[in-house]
């Protein structure tokens, strides 16, 4: 307005005056004025959100300024000031200013899965900072089994989060991941964001990402004053993984779902991303679990994730979750009950509009306390005030040093290629075609629709990544006479070039097939009707590979299992390599492991279903198998079905050995306990954990020594994992449940002691029909590699 009236209105009167035009020059006028006026913003807009400005003098004297007070009570004196409107007005994720107080707007959603997203509403790519480093998408990043790799990886994500803030680019930092559902299905299209269907492992997962991304250190504990660099949240609470199966719908769906499941199944990796991880916030799910949706689970939300793990942070729906409550589920009757119902369940913010437009409302109809409000509030302000944003500027504040120079850094681009190495799992290398040489190979034929497609390598929630290069163009620079052809039209094949992508085969000295799926055929809000390669991809394979000269090497582009026994038993497909989505670094990884600068040690974190179990209905939550019907369970803790390949394989350019070195204790006795019958087997006994107590608990821990040796000519990084069974074969027991793992480097003929530290009342445990997380009687075995150690557990 001041530009305006000193500028515009002033010389447009000089202008006229002197001017033959004064309509032309008042819209010369007129246009410098908005381009100053543009200018101006773009400036602004470079200044981070923040409250509590220094400078303001009507502002600064507020207590809940004051950093040197409690947060608790910094945030009772916010809040107290607030009027009804403002705090309604806060419990939306686009929460707006407060001029009067000096509060800034607030975007509670952004994105981070892997990388900083372009999704989600508080980050924009359109100053200085245009891309971000991207990751490989987190199912490939797990099959690592490396958490320190995964710990490195969230720091670098929470770090680039900092720096796009500082440069004002991003609305807000809290960044609403990781996904720590299990994959239960391998038909769900959002598969590929997990890191995998065992509940430990994906725990685990949770914990070094949550730790990495928020500031924390790798064993957790340096954030005892509760300052965060990132906020994380652990989502979608709970048992959301089916988005739009046939008739079913993520937003309807009423998950049925037994208690021995949900205790240990579906809770377990929550419970270590709140209890462990100190994640900041949790998102509550669309779905419906036994007739509740989640978001509106007192149980759920307060008892449990709050009162039983100590949950410290805010609890956020899903996107529009509420109001589907009351226009798709009809579970509130109106739309002032789905406000009712969420508030006080203990969710504290609304992802969409619903509690915008209806908590007023439901205040006048009493259907909520203004306290309702009130404890919402408190959670969010505490998390924004653990973040330092009203602690003034953030450039002079810790984290305020982040700059635009760790985006896309050299170490995190080269951090992006590490993961993608270590990921990627060879399921198949027939007669050691694989490394190939460089030296010796004279062509390369590349075959695949996405084969030379850059925006595939990144999966879903993606950002834009700092360097665009193709798997074709990367081997390129490796072969000089690389030849590429599509083979089909689009990733669906339903139009294959046959005859011309033969041709191109029979050319070249090996042949390269990058198959698979993308984000058409799995992605959210859209599950896959089966599980082989789609359209016609295997017959465009199995022609080439009958075509070529020597073996083809199959490289596999998915996140979900796909069915490929016919490429298994080929002998004319000599390898295949999974890759998943492997990000921005996935070209240079993929060449560096066909031509052996990188020897691949990954190992799959899913079982690889045959196209059969695509009978089994996605809807049915159980785990356990049930002979009388026919179903086979799921995962491989309890499917009994037929595998394409197995959770946790994955080959090697060398071969590695195990032996178990030590193990501390032979056997565990449990005595002057409660001793129960099995609600299964009435023959067996057990005892509940709860009964054990913690000093029994401690002084059982086991600790076994296992020695790996690399037996082989080729230095190698190796998943070591330890798996527990137990002799009793009814189908309530786990057929074997992974409960460790360790990543270790070695050189070629070298060896290492691997140590575990085995905790029975966490890991000999099962939950009974009841949901009572038990220990059965009996002999239990390790198992690493094919070596087994017995362990009899006495009550």
């Amino acid at each position: 307005y001041i530009i305006y009236n000193l500028f515009y209105r002033r010389n447009t009167i000089k202008i006229t005056n002197k001017m033959r035009h004064p309509i032309t020059n008042k819209f010369t006028v007129t246009f410098i004025f908005f381009i100053l006026v543009l200018l101006f913003l773009c400036t602004e807009s470079t200044q981070p959100p923040f409250s509590c400005d220094s400078s303001n003098p009507n502002t600064s004297s507020f207590p809940f300024c004051n950093a040197a007070l409690p947060i608790s009570q910094r945030v009772n004196d916010l809040v107290s000031r607030l009027t009804v409107d403002e705090k309604i007005l806060q419990l939306v994720n686009g929460a707006p200013e407060i001029p009067r107080l000096g509060i800034s707007a607030y975007e509670w959603w952004s994105e981070g899965l892997h990388g900083i997203s372009r999704h989600g509403k508080g980050t924009l790519f359109n100053g200085t900072i245009k891309a971000a480093t991207q990751f490989p998408q987190i199912i490939l990043t797990a099959s690592s089994f490396d958490e320190n790799l995964w710990y490195r990886i969230a720091q670098a994500i929470g770090r680039e989060a900092r720096a796009v803030y500082n440069a004002g680019q991003l609305k807000g930092i809290t960044l609403w991941a990781p996904n720590i559902n299990i994959l239960r299905d391998p038909r769900w299209g959002r598969g590929q964001e997990t890191p995998g269907e065992d509940p430990m492992m994906v725990g685990k997962y949770g914990v070094a990402y949550v730790r990495g991304l928020q500031g924390d250190s790798f064993e957790g504990g340096k954030l005892k004053d509760g300052h965060l660099q990132t906020s994380a949240c652990c989502k979608h609470f709970i048992a959301q993984d089916m988005d739009n199966w046939h008739n079913f719908s993520r937003y309807t769906f009423d998950a049925q779902v037994l208690k021995q499941d949900l205790a240990d199944s579906y809770e377990p990796p929550f419970k270590n991303c709140v209890e462990q991880g100190k994640a900041s916030s949790v998102m509550c799910a669309y779905n419906l679990v036994n007739g509740i949706p989640n978001c509106a689970n007192f149980d759920l939300l307060t008892t449990t994730a709050r009162g039983k793990w100590g949950l410290q942070g805010y609890i956020v729906s899903d996107c529009d979750a509420v109001e589907k409550m009351y226009t798709e589920q009809h579970y509130a009757k109106e739309p002032e009950d789905a406000v009712a119902a969420t508030l006080k369940a203990g969710m504290d913010v609304n992802c969409g509009s619903h509690l915008k437009k209806y908590t007023k409302s439901a205040l006048e109809k009493q259907k909520v306390k203004e306290s309702d409000i009130d404890r919402a509030l408190h959670n969010l302000f505490s998390v924004r005030m653990r973040l330092g944003l009203f602690n003034g500027d953030p450039s002079k504040l810790e984290y305020g040093d982040i700059s635009v120079a760790e985006v896309c850094s050299q170490e995190h681009r080269e951090l992006a290629v590490e993961a993608a190495r270590s990921g990627s799992v060879l399921l198949k290398n027939s007669n050691r075609l694989l490394p190939l040489s460089k030296m010796k190979t004279t062509s390369l034929a590349v075959i695949g629709p996405k084969a030379n497609d850059s925006e595939v390598l990144l999966g879903n929630y993606e950002g834009y990544s700092c360097k665009n290069v193709t798997l074709f163009q990367g081997l390129q620079g490796y072969v000089a006479n690389t030849m590429y052809h599509p083979g089909c039209d689009f990733i669906n094949c339903t139009s294959v070039a046959i005859d011309e992508a033969v041709n191109i085969a029979k050319k070249a000295d090996y042949v390269v097939l990058v198959m698979g799926l993308d984000q058409t055929l799995e992605r959210e809000k859209f599950d896959r009707t089966e599980l082989g390669l789609p359209g016609m991809q295997e017959k465009l394979i199995t022609a080439i590979a009958e075509a070529a000269s020597k073996p083809v090497i199959l490289v596999l582009m998915c996140g979900g299992p796909v069915d490929v026994t016919f490429a298994k038993d080929n002998q004319k497909i000599g390898g295949i390599l999974w890759v998943g989505y492997p990000g921005e670094g996935g070209t240079a990884a993929l060449a560096q492991i066909l031509f052996g600068e990188h020897n691949p040690g990954g190992r799959s974190p899913v079982t690889w279903y045959p196209k059969e179990f695509n009978k089994v209905p996605m809807n049915d939550m159980r785990m356990r198998p049930e002979p009388s019907s026919g179903y086979p369970g799921r995962t491989y803790r309890f499917y009994n079905g037929p595998k394409v390949f197995e959770f946790g394989y994955g080959l090697s350019y060398t071969n590695y050995s195990y032996t178990f070195a030590s193990v501390s204790k032979n056997q565990l006795l449990f005595k002057n306990l409660k001793v129960n019958k099995a609600t299964e087997n009435g023959s067996a006994l057990n005892i509940a954990v709860s009964d054990v107590g913690p000093e029994v608990c401690n002084n059982a821990m086991i600790t076994v020594k296992v020695v790996v040796k690399n037996q082989g000519e080729m230095a190698g990084k190796h998943p070591v994992l330890l798996f527990l069974k137990h002799s009793n074969t009814v189908d309530e027991v786990p057929r074997k449940t992974l409960i460790g793992f360790k990543s270790v480097n070695l050189e070629a003929g070298a060896n290492t002691h691997v140590t575990f530290n085995v905790k029975p009342c966490e890991h000999f445990t099962r939950a009974n029909r009841d949901g009572t997380l038990v220990i059965d009687e009996g002999k239990h075995f390790l198992l690493v590699g094919d070596q087994e150690y017995p362990i009899p557990v006495s009550l």
